[in-house]
């Protein structure tokens, strides 16, 4: 087994990485300010580790270890054990699969090395729900998009909440921040990228018809509340919809990334 260190005081300063866990707008504020994030469960801690991140510390409760031995004892960062009451006094609910890691953030790349070998990629504007921005890494990652571009108002994929529902496709999917919103798809269309804005626009075509014959497409997708912005809206290439009964004009922007994702990876 690796060396642990048991702590049986929910007040020690070693957890300053694991608390208050519900408090997004605090949590935003310590990651940023410490340059971590928290990975949450054995398959997404795991998958971090392997990913290249360097783990700060592990938390977690005793019957987790032997599942995660491996990835501990090759980490340079402390492991520590409490009861899974005491855990939950830490971060403030209960960790139903008993493993959390505090991580490393690295830098971003840039924009040219994430696009470098990239043949469909995604492009998110003002996306600020975690759990959507997490659930359409996983769309994008499990339907063979090669990287995600965010805007600068998107929620971040490295919180918590988003890695869980990504289950860790934001570690081996390429992805940075765009640089320029405001000309962020005519760049794109000048690298060579089709760009292909997901709304219910006047000339939108069904999503299939979009996206046919496209060699390197760049699918583009709005907020959750308004959609896209009109100046995204206006300077993508081509426009397109998602085809459905009458009296439902759209999906939620996680449901819609997923079905595009596939009518797109068929093209």
């Amino acid at each position: 087994m690796p060396e642990t260190v048991e702590i049986t005081d929910p007040d020690d300063p070693r957890l300053a990485d694991y608390r208050d866990l519900r408090d997004v707008e605090l949590r935003k504020s310590l990651e940023a300010e410490h340059g971590l994030f928290l990975a949450e469960g054995e398959k997404v801690v795991r998958r971090a580790v392997e990913a290249g991140y360097d783990a700060r510390s592990f938390l977690m409760a005793p019957r987790w270890l032997e599942g995660l031995e491996d990835v501990i004892s090759r980490s340079a960062g402390p492991c520590y054990v409490m009861p899974e009451r005491l855990i939950e006094q830490v971060t403030g609910f209960h960790v139903h699969r008993g493993a959390l890691a505090s991580l490393q953030r690295r830098p971003l790349p840039t924009l040219d090395t994430v696009l470098a070998d990239a043949r469909s990629v995604l492009v998110l504007e003002d996306l600020v729900d975690h759990t959507n921005v997490g659930a359409v890494f996983r769309s994008g990652a499990a339907l063979g998009f090669d990287a995600v571009l965010l805007a600068p108002r998107c929620a971040d994929p490295l919180y918590r909440r988003s890695i869980k529902v990504g289950m860790g496709a934001v570690f081996t999917t390429p992805w940075t921040r765009l640089p320029d919103w405001y000309d962020a798809l005519p760049d794109l269309s000048a690298r060579g990228f089709t760009t292909v804005a997901l709304t219910l626009s006047a000339d939108s075509v069904p999503i299939e018809d979009a996206v046919a014959g496209v060699d390197r497409l760049a699918l583009v997708l709005g907020s959750e509340g308004h959609g896209l912005s009109s100046r995204w809206e206006a300077s993508a290439e081509r426009r397109a919809i998602i085809p459905m009964r009458a009296g439902i004009d759209s999906l939620n922007v996680a449901a819609a990334s997923a079905v595009a994702c596939y009518a797109a990876a068929r093209r």
